[in-house]
């Protein structure tokens, strides 16, 4: 009975020991301070249902240019000067055609009569008119010999999963800013498809090392939603911050936003434009035709050709302002009003 009453009161003690630790590590009053500063700390409160808001406004967008090229034969040493830019056939040795493609993120700020107006980033529907390739000599150096003229001929921007083949205008382009405005007019109405981003404008200026930010896109034509904290802020004389998000191809145009005293607060603060990268040359073989493979056991006599490739350094993502978004819709207003679109105001500024 002696043992008894001792184990009993070993367990008691046992359980009161566990009931305290247990009350040291469940915190159910976490709250945000409320300094009108945007926040630092992770959402302590469910934000999916802003969040699927946002989503609802950002679509995915694809670029293809066609390209007529004129090829030259490398013994005729012909300089640019030499070369009758207005008919170009006349020296060439072969006419060739091939397009380039790009993709990105659009977000719709627009809606009315029909038409939708989505801003993104310049550098996914900017393509040069002219291309010129020039000789190289038996080192690799580029010599003043040109090798082929490529001349743009047509350029589709499409919405993807727009209905009426989502063909998309362009309303305003700006290579400095690289932001840019596309247009689509529907001929019949769709009403709650194409929601607008309504969501305030925060203050790029006003973000802090740290400051907790959400992005939205479309990297390798997944929608998705990320997050990542600010750096480099208050130093807008680009018109960029710098945040540590890890981007894709695709993300481009994409939203970032911050969170200003807890959700629901959430602010556009800028959409991103870019992360930096490096050229990483590799040697390749001839390519088969019909998809066919090379067999790895047997040695490789055939020609070999040199391949650029970009790599993404990830984790540093720059990022427009939304002061360079303000000043970028003012400035070209009057020029998407001439093409039958209203005031572009999706700001509302606290």
């Amino acid at each position: 009975m002696k043992y008894f009453k001792i184990s009993a009161l070993t367990l008691l003690v046992f359980i009161l020991i566990l009931q305290g630790c247990s009350s040291t590590v469940y915190q159910t009053n976490i709250k945000t301070d409320l300094n009108k500063k945007y926040d630092t700390e992770f959402p302590y409160r469910d934000s999916s249902p802003i969040l699927e808001k946002v989503a609802e406004t950002i679509h995915r967008i694809s670029s293809i240019v066609f390209y007529e090229a004129y090829v030259y034969n490398k013994n005729s040493k012909l300089e640019l000067k030499d070369i009758n830019i207005d008919d170009l056939e006349t020296n060439a040795i072969e006419k060739i055609f091939f397009n380039k493609t790009s993709s990105g993120t659009a977000t719709t700020i627009y809606s009315e009569n029909r038409k939708l107006a989505l801003l993104t980033c310049n550098h996914i529907i900017d393509f040069p008119e002219t291309i010129i390739t020039y000789w190289a000599d038996e080192k690799g150096v580029l010599t003043d010999f040109v090798k082929s003229i490529s001349v743009k001929k047509n350029e589709n921007i499409y919405a993807v999963g727009f209905p009426e083949l989502g063909r998309l205008k362009i309303l305003a382009s700006d290579s400095k800013s690289d932001l840019a405005l596309l247009g689509i007019t529907f001929s019949v109405d769709y009403p709650g498809k194409f929601p607008t981003f309504s969501f305030p404008i925060g203050k790029s200026d006003r973000l802090n090392w740290g400051s907790f930010v959400y992005m939205f896109g479309f990297p390798m034509n997944y929608k998705m939603v990320s997050r990542a904290i600010v750096s480099r802020p208050n130093n807008n004389d680009d018109g960029l911050f710098l945040i540590d998000g890890v981007v894709n191809r695709g993300f481009s145009g994409g939203l970032v936003l911050a969170i200003r005293d807890g959700i629901p607060n959430i602010e556009l603060v800028g959409i991103i434009r870019s992360a930096p990268k490096d050229i990483l040359y590799s040697l390749h073989p001839e390519e088969l035709e019909d998809n066919k493979q090379y067999d790895l056991l047997v040695p490789y006599k055939g020609k070999i050709y040199l391949n650029a490739e970009e790599k993404i350094k990830y984790g540093i993502t720059k990022v427009i302002s939304t002061e360079m978004i303000e000043e970028f819709l003012t400035t070209h207003q009057k020029e998407i009003s001439k093409k039958g679109y209203g005031l572009i105001n999706f700001f509302t500024t606290k």
